[in-house]
């Protein structure tokens, strides 16, 4: 028995000191998934910005999205591609532009019926780390977070070690 206990507390160490290394990776993650996921967004805006007779052809026969003239909705989610996504990299009203994004991924599934399963993989990881960012902040890599001190006031929450 006392084999395994001392077994146990090795691991248990062992653990706590992987856990305590990943702290500090914390806020490099948080800066990787907003990046990502901003790159994805932003180019998409683009592509749409490249021909936007083409982006109005398609809000028009593909997209369909509820309330909105496809021409006037072709516009809306180009500058959303291409505004939002700057917001989410430099971590700038982080939270708002995550959960922002993360209705907009929505409203997209919606809009797109023919994405298929296969779309449909891709659209999940990005709401993911959009409501993950949207509830827990854009990170220590933020310039929310770097303006907090500036203005000297509570900084946002950042993941603390459990």
């Amino acid at each position: 028995m006392a084999t395994c206990s001392i077994a146990f507390h090795k691991m248990e160490k062992w653990y706590e000191s992987i856990v305590h290394w990943l702290h500090y990776l914390a806020p490099v993650a948080d800066l990787a998934a907003r990046l990502w996921v901003a790159r994805i967004f932003w180019m998409a805006g683009m592509v749409k910005l490249q021909s936007m007779t083409a982006t109005v052809a398609l809000f028009r026969y593909m997209y369909h999205v509820p309330l909105l003239p496809p021409v006037w909705a072709a516009y809306l989610g180009t500058g959303i591609e291409i505004f939002f996504p700057i917001l989410l990299a430099l971590g700038l009203a982080g939270r708002f532009a995550a959960g922002f994004l993360f209705i907009y991924n929505i409203i997209t599934v919606l809009s797109y019926p023919q994405m298929g399963a296969a779309g449909m993989m891709d659209q999940v990881p990005w709401g993911i780390f959009l409501l993950f960012t949207t509830v827990y902040g854009p990170g220590l890599f933020s310039l929310d977070y770097g303006l907090s001190h500036i203005w000297k006031r509570t900084p946002p929450a950042v993941h603390k070690a459990v």
